[in-house]
């Protein structure tokens, strides 16, 4: 089994939005890059909730418009044992201090998990905020096939009360 880490985060003093995923798969990690596998639906989803088609650009540019929408990435999980990109396939799992992260952040309104994963351990390190949304979205991955992709954009909708015009 091989030992994988998570990226740093993509966040600046004026991010609102936090999007969390679990830990990135082995396509993003080829690749130095968040939701890099071309069948997960992240960009498209943030994207709709931006009204900007973040797939055509390059992904420093996809970045750029994150922030410059007050969105931020990061993973609730450092590193840990895994075999392929499943999340089910996750052991030894070693979190992120997430409550000293976030304190860290002056604008954050809310937290969005990326998948069951993402919030069984993003709510655990939390907790309950005043002030702060926790905002639970189907997983963007094409492993999470059960629930059809339109439904899946009417969820992620729900972000755009907390980005920036």
């Amino acid at each position: 089994m091989q030992r994988k880490s998570a990226f740093p985060p993509s966040v600046d003093e004026h991010t609102r939005l936090l999007i969390l995923g679990s830990l990135p798969g082995d396509a993003s990690i080829r690749q130095g890059e968040y939701y890099a596998h071309r069948g997960n639906a992240f960009w498209s989803l943030i994207g709709d909730v931006l009204g900007e088609d973040l797939r055509a650009l390059p992904y420093a540019l996809r970045l750029k418009r994150l922030r410059a929408r007050h969105v931020g990435l990061w993973d609730v999980i450092e590193s840990a044992d895994r075999e392929g990109s499943l999340d089910s396939a996750i052991r030894d799992a070693e979190l992120r201090d997430l409550g000293a992260f976030i304190a860290r952040l002056p604008s954050l309104e809310a937290v969005a998990f990326n998948g069951r994963t993402a919030a069984l351990h993003g709510r655990r390190q939390i907790g309950a905020r005043p002030g702060l949304a926790l905002i639970d979205l189907p997983s963007s991955s094409s492993a999470y096939a059960s629930l059809p992709r339109e439904a899946k954009r009417r969820a992620w909708a729900v972000l755009a009360a907390h980005v920036s015009g």
